[in-house]
């Protein structure tokens, strides 16, 4: 498949009745495009910076809520550490002991009265306040083995319970481990605390009974007044907290069911909406492994301040914004008048520059139609003085000094007739009217047949060829040029070579490209013309003494690029000159 590579020359000539744009809007785009970067800028400084703040003080809330927690458990750890040890205390009174050994029953509660005395509050009909506060207990009973409630005489001196308060003592089995559990009195709002202590026997060490103290609960029910944190205890499915409306608390049960049946506070505190104010919410099982119902202390703590704190901290972070933004947008102004002059004179100096490009893209335009049409004009005077030179030559009166010249004659009307070709070719390409139809191209063959012709030639000097190059080496390229660039090189190889010299060409395919090398020996081109060798008509001093015209280098590299490539001086030092020209390999 052949494809077509086209030079466009350069545009058009610009009308000279055209007018300069007109700048006077400049000013106000500039300050527009200004005043929406600053806007943009300090808009998304203020967001991350109200973030930032928001995200601050709900930290601060978080730290605060985990404080006060903290020291909320710390205190119930105290309190409850102090209780268990009193619970296993009473469970080693030596009377106790004796009636539960004894099977004498009807003795255990009247002992333990006597025992336990000091541990059970005061009667509050009496109007005394509890000795030791949390510490003393409300109600007391024992189990048996079996796990069921020992009726004891008398309701007076145990603490009462009802039918159905007394069944919540009961337990599956008894523990040689203390069980930690919760009591919901029978008015439904109350709870007590209950601690089962195991009874061992002093001679076996077996449990025998169960010694359970009911305590009301401290620190747990109401609100603390230090950060506004209600808790409460979750029992059977209820809370047991005061100041939320039914739909609250029932929605409090829901989560804290959730967090039972999933036993994972991973994810505590969490964020819940009660009575439409957001709140956090914490759970935690009180009694874990215990044969008693799970019970959950549940901690709420209003975030109500902290939205408030929230939506100040927004306002005065926009507030502040709508400042900067006003001076941004006011220096915007003044920096955009500055900045606007020197780019309107700057533009005012492109509209002149531009103007005198197009003058001398119409001289260049002038100067290629020149060439083009003296090289014409000059190819009929050159063909009717060879043919009147080639009769002259066929006389046979001719000296054989007269044949002699008249024979350089011709040969140099053959020489002015290439440089004439190599003329009208440049102009074509200089106008952008030369045209490469690229075909799939055997570079291998055309190598070959370029190394041929070089070896025919009458005069050529004496010299060595070296060549290594594949079998076939396809590229994308147009015969009659591809063979010129090779023909302009080796004669460039030829006509700088010294006497018993050598050139070398060697091709090769790397990177989609095919690689021709040619080098010959012979004096080096001097390092300050080796910038101007692709130039037109110049020769370097090493040209001196060598026929040409300045024109080869210059046109092989011109129709390399032509067909995609490039032609590039590789090295010229130490008797050694090389050039690389590269093509497109073919599509296969």
């Amino acid at each position: 498949m052949s494809s077509t590579v086209e030079v466009t020359g350069a545009a058009a000539p610009a009308s000279k009745e055209s007018v300069p744009p007109r700048l006077a809007g400049f000013r106000t785009k500039l300050f527009v495009a200004m005043m929406l970067v600053v806007s943009a800028v300090t808009i998304a400084a203020s967001y991350l910076v109200e973030r930032n703040l928001a995200a601050n003080v709900e930290r601060e809330r978080q730290r605060e809520f985990s404080s006060e927690l903290a020291a909320l458990h710390h205190t119930q750890e105290i309190r409850h550490a102090a209780l268990v040890e009193r619970c296993r205390a009473l469970a080693r009174k030596p009377r106790i002991h004796a009636a539960l050994e004894d099977n004498a029953l009807d003795l255990l509660y009247p002992s333990a009265q006597d025992e336990l005395h000091d541990v059970m509050a005061p009667d509050e009909a009496q109007g005394a306040e509890p000795a030791g506060g949390a510490l003393h207990g409300e109600f007391y009973r024992f189990l048996r083995i079996g796990g069921g409630v020992i009726a004891p005489p008398s309701l007076a001196a145990v603490g009462r319970l009802t039918a159905a308060e007394e069944a919540q003592l009961a337990l599956r089995t008894l523990s040689d481990q203390q069980q930690l559990g919760y009591l919901a009195r029978a008015d439904g709002a109350t709870l007590a605390e209950i601690i089962a202590t195991p009874i061992h026997s002093s001679e076996s060490g077996d449990v025998i009974a169960a010694l359970v103290l009911g305590f009301r609960p401290a620190e747990f029910v109401g609100a603390r007044s230090g950060a506004g944190i209600r808790s409460g205890i979750w029992l059977d499915g209820r809370l047991h907290l005061a100041g939320f409306t039914d739909a609250t608390r029932a929605a409090l049960d829901d989560e804290v069911s959730r967090v039972a049946r999933s036993r994972d506070t991973n994810d505590l505190p969490r964020r819940v909406e009660l009575d439409g104010q957001p709140h956090l919410l914490f759970a935690m099982r009180l009694n874990p492994n215990s044969l008693f119902p799970p019970a959950y202390e549940v901690c709420v703590y209003p975030l109500a301040e902290l939205i408030a704190r929230q939506r100040q901290v927004r306002w005065e972070v926009f507030g502040a914004g709508a400042l900067l933004l006003l001076g941004a947008l006011g220096a915007s102004h003044v920096m955009a008048a500055r900045l606007s002059r020197p780019v309107e004179k700057l533009a005012l100096d492109s509209e002149e520059n531009r103007r005198q490009l197009e003058l001398t893209h119409e001289e260049l335009q002038r100067s290629a139609r020149f060439s083009a049409d003296a090289s014409h004009q000059l190819k009929t005077p050159v063909t009717v003085l060879r043919a009147g030179l080639e009769e002259l030559i066929a006389n046979e009166n001719l000296s054989p000094e007269t044949r002699e010249e008249v024979s350089a004659l011709v040969h140099q009307t053959f020489r002015l007739s290439s440089v004439i070709e190599d003329l009208l070719l440049l102009s074509r390409m200089d106008a952008g009217r030369l045209k490469l139809d690229l075909a799939p191209l055997d570079l291998s063959h055309a190598i070959a047949t370029a190394l041929d012709d070089v070896s025919a030639q009458p005069d050529a000097p004496e010299f060595v060829i070296e060549s290594d190059f594949p079998a076939t080496l396809p590229i994308a390229g147009e015969k009659r040029y591809t063979s010129l660039i090779l023909q302009n090189l080796l004669e460039n190889a030829r006509k700088y070579n010294r006497a018993d010299g050598r050139i070398r060409v060697t091709a090769c395919a790397a990177d989609g490209f095919a690689l021709l090398a040619i080098g010959n020996t012979g004096r080096a081109i001097p390092v300050p013309a080796q910038a101007h060798i692709f130039e037109r008509f110049h020769r370097g001093a090493i040209g001196e003494n060598v026929p040409g015209y300045g024109l080869g280098l210059n046109l092989a590299r011109e129709l390399a690029r032509l067909h995609g490539g490039d032609l590039r001086l590789v090295r010229s030092a130490e008797d050694w000159t090389e050039f690389e020209v590269s093509f497109l390999l073919a599509a296969s």
